[in-house]
This record gives structure tokens, C-alpha cells and sequence, in this order.
């Protein structure tokens, strides 16, 4: 039995990623993340790219839990704020800011530009075994950030991201739709086949 451990305690994240590895009808895979894992130290996040810190983050728990381990960075890059809020999306309104707080300031600093406010999810996923990366994989999607949350799902800036060519805001797809088209679906299901590939997961 081979234990992988997603490396997130967003309750968010897990679940969406749970579903993405179950795509892949893993065999002898047994998935945690760190909200089973005993409580530990974190990483610094100190990478200036979302493939920085999801590195650090993989290589960290890896050999922490002496496990595989996959860790995504993910975020929002809105073309009008230069890419901002990119790596630091989860804490864009400071640290331990919530999402309704993130996407407000989000709203704030966009206000004085004119729309449409083109941006873009952006994940890369790392995966790794104690002491290497053994691989790494990006998702990308298009969209436009709306004046007003719009939908219940998803979390973090879901509710404001009309995601290109659907007319819905990621918070207003159903799960299995959104996990076909995300940014993290993508990054995800590649990460399953390069680990197949690489003969990793059965």
C-alpha cells in the first residue's frame, strides 16, 4: 500500500483533489492529507513562483512523512494588477485573511481600472519522495473578475472568477465540471498520468 499525502489542511482543496485522484482509479493508494497527519511545523513558503513553493512544500512533507507527497501553489493573476494576487492569493488581504476579506480587497484594488478585469487561475503541482521532486505538472484558466460574488460553491476567489466561454463563475459549476476544467483538475490529473508514467502509482 502506498500512502500519499496531500500536503493542504483547506478543507477545500482536499476534497476537490480527493475527487480529481479518484479519477485515475488509483489501486493500493492510500490518500491522506494534513488535516489526518499529526500536527508538525510548516514550510516557509518563500518562493517568488507558484512552482517555488509548491516544490518546498512536497520536498518538505515528503521527508517529513517519510511518504509520497503532493502540494500545490495555486492562485489568481489579474492582468491589470501586474499578476498580483498571484502566490500570495491566500493571504492577499494579510495573513490569515478569509476569503470574503480577500476578495473584497481584490474589489478595492481593481476599482479604478475599467473593465473587463482579464485574469487567469494558475496551479502547479509538485510531487514528491523523500529528498527529490519526481515531478511537476501546471493548469491554466481563463476568466474575468466580476464586481460581485456571484454563486455558492468553491472557495476562495470562486465566487468572483467568470471562468471563460461558460458564463458562470467557478462557484456556480457543479463539482464534477469544475474539477474537469480548473486549473487544479488539470494540474492534477497530469500529476496521475506522469505518475504512471513513471511507474510511482499503479
Amino acid at each position: 500500500m502506498i500512502k500519499l499525502v496531500i500536503a493542504t489542511k483547506n478543507r477545500g482543496k482536499v476534497q476537490e483533489i480527493r475527487g480529481l485522484l479518484g479519477i485515475g482509479a488509483l489501486k493500493n493508494v492510500e490518500v491522506l492529507s494534513l488535516v489526518e497527519m499529526p500536527t508538525i511545523g510548516q514550510p516557509r513558503e518563500t518562493g517568488k513562483t507558484f512552482s517555488e513553493n509548491a516544490r518546498i512544500k512536497a520536498v518538505y512533507y515528503a521527508g517529513v512523512f517519510k511518504a509520497l507527497c503532493i502540494a500545490d501553489d495555486s492562485g489568481l493573476a489579474v492582468d491589470v494588477l501586474g499578476g498580483r494576487p498571484g502566490v500570495r492569493s491566500a493571504r492577499y488581504a494579510g495573513e490569515g485573511a478569509s476569503d470574503e476579506r480577500n476578495n473584497t480587497h481584490l474589489l478595492e484594488d481593481l476599482n479604478p481600472h475599467p473593465r473587463p478585469w482579464k485574469a487567469a487561475f494558475v496551479c502547479v503541482a509538485a510531487c514528491a519522495l523523500p529528498g527529490r521532486v519526481v515531478a511537476e505538472t501546471t493548469g491554466r484558466i481563463g476568466g474575468e473578475i466580476l464586481p460581485a460574488p456571484r454563486g455558492a460553491g468553491g472557495f476562495g476567489y470562486d465566487p468572483l472568477f467568470l471562468v471563460e466561454g461558460t458564463g458562470k463563475t467557478m462557484a456556480e459549476l457543479p463539482t464534477e465540471e469544475k474539477n474537469r476544467i480548473s486549473h487544479r483538475g488539470q494540474a492534477i490529473r497530469q500529476m496521475i498520468a506522469e505518475l504512471k508514467n513513471q511507474g510511482i502509482l499503479g
